[in-house]
């Protein structure tokens, strides 16, 4: 099966694409020290997205701080750029975190685009920076095999510090990755994804060595994880889809039921201040005649995690979920996946409260959608969650299968819980498990969706391919 995407720029060395970021600038700032990328690509439209800054490094306080200067998007259909198209001039401030975002309308289907922003500390001292790639969703009536990958928790002080940084998983980053990013990135990128969904817990909050609160505490977290070269290289060339969870949200298991900083809706507008997200965030995309995904909001809608579980009890919320059932009903693809920043099925810890795998937690909601699933006979439907450090198969009771895409970093990667374990959420063994981690380690899911074959696939965060599964 050929899915390579052969419009994509060729990936440059990290050192050669570093000259030429700071080559692109000014002899002073602004820079590009935390890259570009492309998010919530459709058929026809597209958003582009830089932040101008400082410098391309951290300064002594760890931190990246942004730069004022102005930016526009060049933008082609061509490689050379010879029908380029501009968009308007911008001008980074501190209200936006000096970061510059324009939305592309009116493309083509499953067609290749290139574009590279234009920046500088003026328009008339503007130069073009590196470029960059995407690849619209191909059309409902075309059968084009898809590629994507999912992955979740990026933990940047368990990656940096290890043991010192409270790692649960091993420490394998040599200092050469604490230099370049976490491993999976380049690992990724040679698999040439059409795209990535990063499902949750981009950033960490509430580290023990270092909890943020406040917004400049908040934005230093994104700051210092997304000036890794190796994601800066790899968003240059694939688009992305971004969902939060609880720690890129306010803090561990977080709810909208506390007045503990940061507020829910400081959590709210952060993230969408730094990622490329749609408004409401809960969305569906039809990837070609045989695919479609649907990714939740698992935070801004929920009852209190403390709620007692029951008919009244929600982490969907009444509107998201109707929308869900009538979306998955109209429905004609033949591969449905539903991508959740926590798991459904499971199973998860006993102790835990805050997912729909959960004993305490929303179990009613998960039980009677799956028994919705079964009376409106909607098959071919997979789950994808992050949210768990462990990478698994599982299969609900009900038939229905969850891939959990695991910790994206070693560091952050735990043992998982079983089927039948006294400390976990299905202590009868009701949950058939044909896979799960047999030792700590971070890596992703990779996602084949063809006419006649939905492959999905785990691998480890340095490339070697754990559990397939073909259906």
């Amino acid at each position: 099966m050929k899915t390579a995407r052969r419009h994509i720029l060729k990936a440059l060395p990290l050192l050669v694409w570093q000259r030429q970021l700071l080559h692109a600038a000014d002899a002073q700032a602004p820079y590009l020290g935390q890259g570009t990328m492309c998010g919530e690509v459709t058929q026809s439209t597209a958003i582009l997205q830089t932040r101008l800054t400082t410098a391309t490094e951290l300064n002594a306080n760890g931190d990246l701080l942004g730069a004022n200067g102005v930016a526009c998007f060049e933008w082609s259909s061509k490689v050379d750029f010879s029908d380029a198209q501009r968009t308007a001039f911008q001008a980074a401030s501190d209200a936006s975190d000096f970061i510059l975002r324009a939305e592309l309308t009116s493309l083509k289907p499953n067609t290749a685009y290139y574009f590279r922003p234009v920046f500088g500390s003026s328009e008339a001292s503007a130069k073009p920076g590196p470029e960059c790639s995407f690849k619209t969703l191909p059309s409902g009536e075309t059968d084009t095999p898809v590629k994507f990958i999912v992955g979740s928790c990026m933990n940047y002080n368990k990656f940096m510090l290890g043991k010192k940084g409270k790692a649960s998983g091993p420490e394998t980053a040599t200092t050469e990755d604490k230099r370049l990013g976490f491993p999976s990135f380049e690992t990724m990128l040679k698999l040439r994804p059409d795209f990535f969904i990063g499902t949750g817990d981009i950033v960490y909050y509430d580290h023990p060595l270092r909890v943020a609160k406040t917004v400049p505490q908040l934005r230093k977290c994104w700051h210092e994880q997304f000036r890794f070269p190796r994601m800066i290289e790899f968003f240059r060339l694939v688009p992305t889809y971004w969902s939060k969870d609880d720690h890129d949200f306010r803090y561990n298991e977080g709810d909208n039921s506390t007045i503990e900083l940061p507020l829910p809706k400081t959590g709210i507008d952060m993230f969408r201040e730094q990622l490329p997200v749609p408004s409401p965030s809960y969305r569906t995309h039809r990837v070609g005649n045989n695919l479609q995904i649907w990714l939740t909001e698992g935070r801004d809608y929920r009852s209190p995690n403390e709620m007692a579980d029951g008919p009244e009890k929600s982490l969907w919320g009444t509107e998201q979920r109707e929308w869900l059932k009538a979306t998955l009903k109209a429905s004609d693809a033949k591969w449905k996946i539903i991508i959740s920043p926590t798991p459904m099925v499971g199973p998860d810890d006993k102790k835990k409260i805050d997912n729909h795998a959960d004993v305490r937690g929303f179990r009613h909601e998960a039980d009677a959608f799956f028994a919705w699933l079964k009376e409106n006979k909607i098959g071919n439907i997979k789950l994808i969650c992050g949210d768990r450090h462990w990478q698994y198969h599982s299969i609900h009771p009900s038939g229905i299968e969850e891939f959990a895409c695991g910790a994206l970093n070693d560091e952050n990667s735990r043992m998982g819980v079983a089927p039948g374990a006294k400390n976990g959420s299905d202590p009868d063994a009701l949950i058939k498990q044909p896979y799960t981690s047999v030792t700590p380690q971070g890596g992703f899911l990779q996602i084949i969706a063809a006419a006649d074959q939905l492959t999905l696939e785990h691998f480890d965060s340095r490339g070697n391919s754990l559990n397939r599964v073909t259906r």
